[in-house]
């Protein structure tokens, strides 16, 4: 299993849907919020992904298809 941690942030129109729950259900993936930061208009969130390599990658374009920008965490260290 492979764990790997990325930056999310979310569409102001979506910050009210519960994406990382979705994902969590619709891939192979379990998701660790490791830190966030949720307002009205903005929102935020480093997420570890725990999974098969091939899971985790299409997590990720299913964040990126509901509008998130996902990056990588360097060196996937959440201090």
């Amino acid at each position: 299993m492979v764990h790997l941690r990325f930056h999310i942030r979310f569409p102001e129109d979506k910050i009210r849907e519960p994406i990382i729950y979705q994902i969590g259900r619709e891939y192979k993936v379990v998701t660790d919020v490791r830190r966030a930061d949720v307002r009205d208009t903005t929102g935020w969130a480093d997420v570890e992904l725990s999974g098969e390599t091939v899971e985790i990658e299409r997590a990720v374009a299913g964040l990126r298809a509901k509008g998130c920008v996902v990056d990588p965490i360097e060196l996937n260290v959440v201090e």
